[in-house]
């Protein structure tokens, strides 16, 4: 959710310092639409508000306004950027002041002084040994370097413990820029652990040493005792120690925000030849800023084991990781151990240091190229980005032969190296035939900026080819030393070709390659303004978009047509968003949703709406301004429209509708107290079906009859989670009532009612119209064939072996001579008795495994061989005469002496078809012409 203005930055002692969520409202322009001029408190969210009650940050373009000076508190200047630090004074208002400087042609960008913390994790068990040492080879590059004390490094963090037996001798004039009167003495202990990482004193015989013995630490205190400090105190640090001789810069600390202010910082520290080095964070997310921004080295941790950290944050801008744990001095002069990300930092900085003692002339760029080039592969071979290009080890980087180009062999499509997005690399060409291929595989659709600077000065030139995943060229770009370009990408591999512009030139040439990656506009753009929302249709969906400009607003609306419920959640896959929802129905208040944090999930509560156009905007409040995010964001919206019962008033038995066989009747259960009373007409005694369909899932719904002396005859209940309910009675002559009910009332969906009257023809509803249905009328009314028990026959359903020999037994009446001794005929079967007696009477035989197979369908030729086995009729050696019985057919004799017999006829056209399965019907027809011969 949007927090106070002055924004806070987890510095990654994350289990401790959480910000609270500050709700807050949204006031709409009046008429229901958003005005340009009305955006700081409405499309913004009057929690930025809350916010901006602290300190602002204004970089101007040309000199300081007296009108700005006059009706502002100036806090702070830092001239070197032409930075303001200020905020309106009292009473003046906020939002006015606000919408007026941000406005004004002298000013480049105004934005929220954010917060920053620390960043480690809570202490786990206690460990004595510094086994991190290990892990990166400080034990073999101290025979190389063990200190540095010709340059400074300066550690912005929460101050140092200036009196910490095992630092004093390694600390430098630092400063305190919470109190320019007192000195960096730390009072949180964050500081105190980073310094001990990298300079405790060595071979001194107290406490531990640091992976420089001996070196010159400047303690910048920026933040306070909690751990948290404003923007620009970090920026300032920062400047501070670029003015004040520093090589190095670490910091511990971070924000899932871009601010300009520090980008601009960051330049500045790299145009002047210091080096910055950040924690990654310990999220799991994305990689916090200032660690994000291209030239800093971001610095993920990794376990004792080699193993990945969860909690270490990754991406696409990571460069190295360090152990993750480590034993370090602690505020008081003692000593503990610390986990994170921020204690991983140091480490690399540290190493750094060494690497600049034995090539003081290099630039950071190039420092930065070594210790990637000699990381070591924990992960994925090269670069990835969990762990960047590898675990920091100083043994290599101080040992290992220095390469100009750390990418080769990368000549050819198939040796292309990773180009990561928003990363910086230096890279070279040995000459005019050296080509340098790279790839880049976006997690998003958008578009990515390459920039390629000289590392030299020169008069030679570079081109740079773009290719798609075939190896295609798309474009070609000359003379791009000193200039960017723009490329589509997409999450399938583009490639990039750097070649000198002149084959014939043997010079070789060396560039830095810089990468900025712009998400995709997302398909309901442009929706910036509440009068250009984006049209949706009345329903429920999802759909994906993506802030991809500064300041991007997505604007939606929703034409409701009929009374319902609207519910909206939007969800994101990256810590860089901080979602908001604005639900407001034109001409009517709006409502704000943002209980949430960076990165979580915001849903609004169920919302009544009738019919009218509803506007919904989708925000991330991370900050004042905020700029494009490679992110996405997915909006789910529930719609459920509240459906009116065509057939009310029904509530009464005297209301009660008439219904109509096969008409479907549609209604809901619109309250608790609701019910839906039907009638109907039976002419004669008969079968009703009554079906209840479209039952909600999460309800259930009763079904009462009553006579026409509304006595309650039954109440059938459909299970929960089951959407229909099937009823079927018998009912005789006359009147009857349907009372309709359910477990809880619903309008979101109706459910359908039908009515069907079956004629019951010897008890049953299926063999009024069947071919056989005389013989069948004939054999229920002797007892010889029933049916099911829901008033079917079933007539052309497959004969079962079990229901042939129980109709034969009931019809021949044979005597049991013997036990049946089938496996698959328990006692507890119901045809038991009946096969018992058909097999001792040898009108039926088994299979020879032993098996029975009641349940096996009959075929014709087996219906015709049990037959003719109860009528004992003796085979005879004649043709039958059907033309698909051939004369040495298994079965032939006993199918001439049904023909003959007058039991058995073929089909039309000749045939007996002896395999097709034999209907109810065709058993019940055949049996009855057996018994009246």
């Amino acid at each position: 959710m949007s927090e106070i203005w002055k924004t806070r930055i987890s510095l990654l002692l994350t289990a401790i310092f959480i910000l609270n969520a500050v709700p807050y409202g949204f006031v709409p322009h009046s008429g229901g639409e958003l005005a340009a001029g009305a955006s700081f408190e409405a499309a913004r969210g009057s929690g930025a508000l809350d916010e901006a009650a602290g300190t602002w940050i204004i970089r101007w373009d040309d000199e300081v306004p007296a009108e700005f000076a006059a009706e502002s508190e100036i806090v702070g200047v830092q001239d070197f950027l032409q930075v303001t630090i200020a905020k309106p004074r009292e009473p003046a208002d906020l939002e006015a002041w606000l919408a007026r400087w941000s406005k004004a042609e002298e000013v480049r960008y105004i934005q929220p002084n954010h917060l920053v913390r620390t960043a480690a994790v809570p202490n786990d068990p206690y460990r004595s040994e510094q086994r991190y040492l290990d892990l990166i080879g400080a034990y073999t590059a101290w025979d190389h370097v063990n200190s540095n004390t010709s340059i400074t490094i300066a550690v912005v963090d929460t101050g140092v413990d200036l009196n910490h037996p095992d630092l004093k001798g390694n600390l430098t004039e630092g400063y305190n820029l919470l109190n320019k009167n007192k000195p960096p003495q730390d009072d949180n202990g964050h500081g105190t652990n980073v310094a001990g990482i990298i300079a405790a004193v060595g071979n001194n015989r107290i406490g531990t040493t640091g992976i420089l013995w001996n070196a010159k630490i400047m303690p910048l205190k920026a933040l306070d005792r909690h751990g948290t400090g404003n923007e620009d105190h970090l920026g300032e640090a920062i400047r501070y120690a670029v003015d004040n001789g520093a090589k190095i810069v670490v910091m511990s600390l971070g924000l899932h925000r871009y601010s300009p202010y520090m980008q601009d910082i960051v330049n500045y520290a790299e145009e002047n030849g210091v080096l910055l080095v950040a924690a990654a964070g310990n999220e799991g997310s994305d990689v916090k800023y200032p660690a994000a921004y291209p030239t800093v080295l971001a610095v993920g941790g990794i376990g004792s084991n080699r193993s990945l950290i969860n909690e270490s944050n990754y991406g696409p801008e990571i460069d190295l990781v360090a152990p993750w744990e480590v034993y370090t001095t602690a505020l008081g002069g003692g000593y503990e151990v610390n986990y994170g990300t921020s204690m991983a930092a140091p480490q690399v900085a540290a190493v750094a240091a060494m690497v600049w003692s034995r090539h003081p002339n290099w630039t950071p760029a190039e420092v930065r190229n070594m210790l990637r080039q000699t990381a070591e592969d924990v992960h994925m071979r090269g670069w990835d980005e969990r762990t960047g290009y590898g675990l920091v080890r100083a043994d290599r980087a101080l040992t290992a032969v220095y390469k100009r180009d750390m990418f080769e062999p990368n000549n050819t499509r198939n040796t292309a190296a990773h180009l990561p997005i928003d990363h910086s690399i230096i890279a070279e060409l040995a000459g005019g035939k050296d080509m340098d291929w790279f790839y880049i595989q976006a997690p998003y659709r958008g578009s990515v900026t390459i920039t390629l600077s000289p590392l030299q000065s020169t008069n030679a030139q570079i081109t740079v080819d773009h290719l798609d995943v075939n190896g295609r060229v798309q474009n070609t770009y000359p003379n791009m030393l000193g200039k960017s370009m723009t490329i589509p990408v997409t999450t399938s591999r583009s490639y990039i070709r750097v070649r000198a512009a002149s084959e014939s030139s043997n010079m070789a040439i060396g560039y830095e390659l810089t990468t900025k990656f712009l998400i995709y506009s997302d398909d309901y753009e442009d929706n910036d303004r509440q009068y250009k929302a984006y049209r949706l249709q009345p329903r429920s969906q999802v759909l994906k978009g993506t802030f991809h400009q500064e300041n991007d607003y997505d604007w939606f609306q929703i034409p409701i047509s009929q009374d319902g419920t609207l519910r909206v959640k939007v969800s994101v896959d990256t810590s860089r968003i901080d979602p908001a929802i604005v639900i407001q129905r034109q001409g009517g208040s709006a409502r704000e949703i943002d209980a949430g944090e960076e990165g979580k999930t915001e849903y609004s509560d169920p919302i009544d709406v009738t019919p009218g156009t509803y506007y919904i905007l989708i925000k991330n409040v991370i900050s004042n301004r905020t700029y494009p995010v490679t992110g996405e964001y997915t909006m789910t919206i529930e719609y459920m429209p509240k459906y009116i019962d065509p057939n009310e008033p029904n509530d009464k038995p005297y209301q009660a509708v008439m219904m109509a066989v096969g008409t479907q009747y549609n209604g809901v259960i619109s309250s608790a107290a609701d019910q839906d009373w039907f009638t109907f007409v039976m002419e004669d005694k008969g079968v009703v079906d009554l079906d209840i369909q479209r039952i909600p899932k999460n309800r259930t719904m009763s079904l009462t009859i009553y006579d026409s002396a509304q006595k309650m005859l039954a109440v059938y209940t459909s299970k929960l989670g089951a959407e229909k309910l099937h009823v079927r009675t018998e009912l005789n002559q006359g009147i009857y009532y349907v009372r309709l009910t359910a477990n809880a009332p619903f309008q979101d969906q109706m459910y359908g009612f039908t009515l069907r009257i079956h004629e019951l023809v010897a008890g049953f509803i299926d063999i009024k119209h069947n071919w056989a249905k005389d013989t069948i009328v004939n054999l229920v009314e002797q007892n010889i064939v029933q049916g099911y028990g829901d008033y079917t026959f079933r007539p052309n359903a497959p004969l079962m072996r079990s229901e042939a020999v129980a109709m034969i037994v009931r019809a021949f009446k044979p005597q049991q001579r013997a036990a049946a001794s089938y496996p698959d005929v328990p006692i507890r079967h119901w045809a038991y008795q009946d096969i018992a007696r058909a097999s001792s009477a040898g009108i039926v035989r088994g299979y020879p495994d032993g098996t029975f197979r009641p349940n096996d369908h009959v075929t014709r030729v087996e219906m015709a061989q049990m037959l003719g086995n109860a009528l004992q009729l003796e085979e005879l050696s004649a043709n039958p005469g059907f033309s698909d019985i051939p004369e040495d057919y298994w079965a032939a004799g006993m199918l001439a002496a049904l023909k003959q017999h007058g039991t058995l006829t073929g089909y039309p056209d000749g045939t007996f078809r002896p395999n097709a399965t034999a209907s109810r019907a065709e058993f019940a027809n055949l049996l009855y012409k057996a018994l009246t011969k």
